[in-house]
């Protein structure tokens, strides 16, 4: 359920608002908008007298929420939420660009590329440290190792870092990650998301294999419920009959999203397509769907990765890709400005 308060409506007004609540034991949120201030009820709230609420003067209107989760509505919170990392804003009309190599190899490659997609416009700096592959035999990652040499590529560039955790056990080594992802495998690892909703950085979410947008929500709303509201979203694509892509892109969950959820959107088309050669099409359709931002692949030398090379762009083609997807937002600004 959700209060909507007036104009009129003082911090006296509020805070008696709240008292007279506390009977119905339910958890309020409070959330103040440009425009009006937002009282969120979390809880049981069936036994709340809503024509007594609407009598209140400094009362706009009272709405009951049928979805499951409260924290990550939009009704809730009207207004869109602007992810702050280091400065780099996500969401709200802040555009941002990940890129980097699916897993940090060597300090060479990874500090190499990081200086490339820099160069290209990208803000903050994805590579993967621990790894999970779904063969136990496949590379798994540089581990602790690999999350040194972000952090050195991180000095040697300035970017804010983004990089996997697998294990709650792993979170004291994630000291030092600007954003840390929680992959497509993890999204409903709870007890891992309720441990990342106690910390007071970022979380790309990813959106599971076979998990409805319903779902990813909750997952968020596990994270935001313990204290973290700094939730991205991340659409990376979604199982299907279809075999030719490594998933489906469901562009759509960018619109369905932005309608049920203030948090910011970003798309992930490397593992969304699995081929390079599809990544930059996908990419400016997310971008024109209205897409907070873009996570993708790149490495100096795909030919020789060590995980998911056939998606990875090399830097050359992500400096394209970043040239028409600049245009394309400088031609949508122009456009909704006019």
């Amino acid at each position: 359920m959700v209060v909507i308060l007036n104009n009129n409506a003082t911090e006296t007004d509020t805070n008696m608002l709240k008292e007279y609540l506390d009977a119905y034991n339910v958890e309020v949120r409070e959330t103040k908008g440009s425009t009006m201030t937002i009282l969120g009820l979390v809880g049981d709230t069936l036994s709340v007298d809503v024509d007594s609420l609407r009598a209140m003067p400094f009362v706009d209107d009272v709405k009951r929420i049928q979805e499951p989760y409260k924290a990550a509505n939009r009704k809730f919170h009207p207004d869109p939420t602007v992810v702050d990392v280091n400065g780099v804003k996500i969401g709200g009309g802040n555009f941002q660009v990940i890129a980097g190599p699916c897993s940090v190899e060597t300090e060479e490659q990874i500090i190499e590329v990081a200086k490339d997609v820099k160069a290209s416009g990208a803000t903050l700096l994805r590579g993967g440290a621990f790894k999970p592959r779904t063969s136990p035999y496949a590379f798994q990652g540089l581990r602790a190792n690999g999350l040194e040499l972000l952090l050195e590529a991180k000095a040697a560039t300035g970017m804010p870092i983004v990089t996997e955790i697998m294990s709650a056990a792993h979170l004291p080594l994630f000291k030092d990650v600007d954003v840390i992802q929680v992959g497509a495998r993890n999204m409903q690892n709870f007890e891992l998301l309720k441990m990342l909703g106690k910390q007071d950085k970022p979380i790309l979410l990813k959106r599971g294999l076979a998990n409805t947008i319903e779902e990813l929500l909750m997952s968020a709303e596990y994270i935001m419920s313990e204290g973290n509201q700094n939730i991205i979203l991340c659409e990376r694509g979604i199982r299907t009959f279809e075999t030719a892509t490594r998933n489906t892109l469901d562009l759509s969950a960018i619109v369905v999203l932005k309608e049920k959820t203030h948090l910011p959107v970003v798309i992930d088309p490397s593992h969304a397509t699995g081929v390079a050669s599809y990544v930059p099409q996908m990419a400016i359709a997310a971008v024109a769907a209205g897409a907070d931002g873009l996570i993708i692949e790149v490495h100096n030398d795909p030919a020789k990765a060590l995980c998911d090379g056939p998606q990875s762009l090399t830097p050359v083609q992500f400096d394209n890709t970043m040239k028409k997807i600049t245009k394309l937002r400088n031609f949508m600004v122009t456009e909704l400005a006019n």
